[in-house]
């Protein structure tokens, strides 16, 4: 998996992290500031996020840092932080 991450640019990450959290949380959920538990993010979406994020990107995402609330800007600063720890 750490293949595939590498292959990925810091704009492609990004894109794919907006789709999964548009896709899971649905219509509206990338309006700029709007953090998971304004949009009515549950326990199971952020499993559904963390499972996508893994799959699609290989970087595995603690469930817990989607409930510290974020909006998805920091959420993709996490997944971007986490991805350069892995490829390194």
């Amino acid at each position: 998996m750490s293949t595939q991450q590498s292959a990925l640019s810091t704009t492609e990450i990004s894109q794919r992290v907006t789709a999964i959290w548009t896709d899971v949380l649905g219509p509206g959920s990338d309006r700029p500031g709007a953090t998971f538990f304004e949009l009515n993010g549950q326990s199971i979406a952020a499993v559904q996020i963390a499972a996508a994020i893994e799959e699609q990107l290989g970087v595995t995402l603690d469930i817990g840092d989607l409930f510290e609330d974020p909006d998805l800007e920091t959420l993709t600063r996490v997944v971007l932080a986490l991805s350069s720890d892995s490829a390194g």
